[in-house]
């Protein structure tokens, strides 16, 4: 019987004919900053939203941070407002290491073990887990995230913890380091992610100690970055894997897709698909006030602003982010006739 589900292995070898691909440059740079700058006026007077504090070391940040950085994928950057200013990556990380556990084990390896379908359910679910018959959630909500650490090279915590800072860092272009102060206010309250954890021990999808894995995942959310290390990250995605601005090959092209498509699926958790029906975009957010955005082939931009909104998303990000898609034509979904 001839196999007709998608999961069928492909006639060919992905990295020996690689797919062609159809995607476009950026407009000029004169264009890209007049309306960058554009964004950045309508929106940094806006003051929606509230500044997060269930980690309370983030209630310290100012609700007039904003900052909007865009990076291409020949190299060309541009940003202003405050993309200089640090602050934790908090689940921006989860695309960034879910593509290093996809290069180390393979993406194949990858989706059967974390899993890749949203979940409908909010980023810290137990009961997404309990409900999935696989057990397996995806990378971007906690229980994947943790798992996809947990997967990572590295016998040790310390080995794991070194594996996710060296990988993260390259997509940076530049050394990451931690929040001791973040990481301290996260251990005191990240019960709900132990419990996570131990969870899936016990059905077999955890694939390191769990409070080894949680401390590691901890240390990874505590990284601190700047809007324009985003910027470079997502750019890094959106450029086959090359690192636009240091010229470093991070990952794959194969892999970049999948991290895109499951950015699509889960970025913005259970509102994924009200992201990707106004933006037209793989995205991803924090909980500390950044996003980064990917147009694939053109490059990534990011955005850095603490007050969220109920779901816990950048209010000023996202109506930065929307304008840009729209004013830059980065939707993908955008066409018209020809």
């Amino acid at each position: 019987m001839t196999n007709h589900s998608m999961h069928a292995e492909l006639p060919f070898d992905e990295e020996s004919q690689p797919p062609p691909v159809s995607t476009g440059d950026l407009p000029g740079a004169d264009q890209v900053r007049a309306v960058v700058d554009d964004a950045y006026q309508r929106y940094r007077t806006d003051t929606s939203g509230t500044v997060a504090d269930y980690i309370p070391v983030l209630g310290k940040a100012s609700p007039d941070l904003f900052g909007i950085y865009v990076v291409g994928a020949r190299g060309q950057s541009y940003g202003v407002g405050d993309v200089e200013t640090t602050f934790s990556i908090q689940s921006v990380s989860k695309p960034f290491v879910f593509a290093l556990a996809c290069h180390q084990v393979g993406y194949d390896a990858a989706r059967h073990k974390l899993g890749v379908n949203g979940t409908g359910f909010p980023f810290d679910s137990l009961i997404a887990v309990e409900l999935n018959p696989a057990r397996t959630m995806n990378p971007l909500v906690n229980a994947g995230a943790i798992a996809a650490t947990s997967l990572l090279a590295g016998d040790t915590a310390e080995e794991k913890w070194q594996t996710v800072r060296t990988g993260l860092s390259m997509f940076a272009g530049r050394e990451l380091t931690m929040s001791t102060e973040v990481y301290e206010s996260e251990t005191a309250t990240n019960r709900r992610n132990r419990g996570i954890a131990q969870v899936l021990e016990s059905y077999g999808r955890l694939y390191f100690d769990p409070e080894a894995a949680t401390d590691v995942y901890t240390r990874q959310c505590s990284l601190e970055v700047t809007a324009r290390d985003l910027a470079v990250m997502a750019a890094t995605l959106a450029n086959g894997g090359m690192n636009p601005v240091t010229g470093v090959q991070v990952l794959a092209p194969g892999v970049c897709r999948r991290v895109l498509a499951v950015m699509a699926i889960a970025g913005l958790y259970e509102l994924s698909g009200d992201w990707l029906y106004e933006i037209g975009m793989p995205g991803k957010s924090g909980v500390s006030g950044g996003i980064v955005t990917v147009s694939p082939g053109k490059g990534g931009l990011a955005t850095y602003s603490p007050p969220l909104d109920d779901a816990g998303n950048s209010v000023r990000g996202q109506l930065a982010t929307k304008y840009l898609a729209e004013r830059l034509g980065l939707n993908l979904f955008a066409s018209e006739p020809a």
